[in-house]
């Protein structure tokens, strides 16, 4: 079996399991997609409780709806969020949240969505330093290995911040995900990007 059967392997069995088990908020299931399971909120608390969090001053995530609640958080608590547009067709999103934060949950919420950053994000000359990243994930394993949905996404965005210097080996990378998408093991490829935080609805845990 190849790396590329074995990935789509994976993907297809964490997919059922989320599915079937009813851990997924989509009715026809995440088949696809990046998942949008059931106790991101919890998820996103979580990772929010760290210490590398509480330190951090400029957020970047992917724009995948399971991550909807970490980008609320950021947000809320004043921190600034830079958010990948979908497939990177529109580049990067800066948003303000030291400005933000001052407004009602409502447009919080709202600006929290893909359609929502687009509606409140603002035109900035150079990007501020990343502090943390969030990507959306498909499985991982406690090593830090990590597929997406297939398409190399989060794997071109990870490339292109370092390439800005927006990021560094030390910037936390991490993701939120559902317990079940935690494995023993992720075949992985040169290009594949690895995390160095992982959160669940349960726990969080640092690699390396």
């Amino acid at each position: 079996m190849s790396i590329f059967q074995e990935k789509e392997l994976l993907r297809k069995t964490i997919y059922d399991k989320l599915f079937y088990g009813g851990f997924s908020n989509r009715p026809k299931g995440d088949y696809g997609k990046i998942p949008n399971f059931k106790g991101s909120e919890l998820a996103a608390k979580i990772l929010a409780n760290t210490s590398e969090w509480k330190n951090a001053k400029t957020i970047f995530s992917s724009p995948d709806s399971a991550q909807i609640p970490v980008r609320y958080l950021a947000l809320k608590e004043g921190k600034n969020l830079i958010m990948a547009s979908p497939n990177l067709n529109h580049g990067y999103l800066f948003l303000n949240g030291q400005e933000i934060c001052n407004f009602s949950v409502d447009v919080i919420e709202e600006a929290s969505t893909k359609e929502g950053a687009f509606k409140y994000c603002i035109d900035v000359e150079n990007f501020l330093r990343i502090d943390f990243v969030v990507e959306g994930s498909v499985a991982v394993d406690k090593l830090g290995n990590r597929i997406g949905k297939g398409k190399g996404f989060a794997d071109m965005e990870i490339a292109d911040l370092f390439k800005r210097n927006l990021i560094s080996s030390k910037t936390v990378i991490s993701t939120t995900i559902h317990p079940l998408q935690l494995v023993d093991y992720v075949p992985t490829e040169n290009h594949d990007m690895k995390l160095n935080m992982i959160a669940t609805s349960d726990d969080v845990f640092r690699v390396g």
